[in-house]
């Protein structure tokens, strides 16, 4: 697990980590970040947009969109 990391969207700010960051290079398309202490699967689909795989809680498709290319700008995915 790494640092704590912040983003903020619709005027809500939202802490999340980045799990296995080591695994993740540039033909990356599958992310597990932890949002708030809950743990949330990403997939980039192939538009190349990302979207929630699944899950207990399902999440604003921008937010998800957001963090998905916030980890990409952060790892230079």
């Amino acid at each position: 697990m790494g640092l704590n990391l912040r983003i903020t969207f619709d005027d809500q700010d939202y802490v999340y980590q980045i799990v296995n960051s080591k695994l993740i290079d540039q033909y990356t398309t599958e992310l597990e970040i932890l949002l708030n202490g809950e743990k949330i699967e990403l997939i980039k689909d192939a538009r190349k947009v990302w979207i929630q795989k699944n899950g207990d809680k399902t999440l604003n498709p921008d937010l998800v969109q957001a963090l998905g290319r916030s980890v990409s700008l952060r790892l230079r995915m």
